[in-house]
């Protein structure tokens, strides 16, 4: 029979061993050396190319009672402040968002997210674009934040 303290050295010797044996893959990801489940990952996506995929999430809500932003609104803003910046193309979907605003409370308004895909090769270009996109809808309609999230991905048109 097995003392408690040998039990305990057993726990804390497998989990070292654990540990160790992931390391090696572990640091390989780290410094971009690819690990077999990359390896798998990437033999199953041969299409496409490198393409960053933004999403910015535009609330309708505005402050101090003021109506909502309208869809003729948001569409007219698209026309004179994304299209121009990305003319090969955008998706547009409605939505129903909720956020936490600067004091605390919970909000809950509807929503756009708007998806544009663009080569990593441009990605210093449209940062900054994307960057303006969001501080004029910001400014335009009183809003606190409009979300961004950026993906990598690949496209084949």
């Amino acid at each position: 029979m097995l003392t408690r303290k040998t039990r305990s050295r057993i726990v804390a010797s497998a989990a070292v061993l654990a540990v160790a044996a992931g390391t090696p893959q572990a640091y390989a990801a780290l410094d971009g050396r690819p690990t077999p489940s990359s390896q798998a990952k990437s033999a199953t996506v041969a299409r496409g190319k490198p393409y960053i995929n933004t999403r910015l999430y535009f609330g309708t809500g505005r402050p101090d009672g003021k109506p909502p932003v309208s869809d003729k609104q948001f569409l007219t803003f698209v026309d004179k402040h994304v299209t121009p910046k990305f003319p090969s193309g955008l998706t547009i979907q409605r939505g129903r968002g909720q956020w936490r605003d600067q004091d605390g409370r919970i909000g809950r308004e509807g929503s756009y997210e708007l998806s544009v895909l663009y080569p990593v090769s441009e990605a210093r270009v449209h940062d900054a674009d994307i960057e303006k996109i969001r501080s004029t809808f910001k400014r335009i309609f009183d809003q606190e934040s409009v979300l961004r999230t950026d993906d990598n991905e690949r496209a084949d048109f």
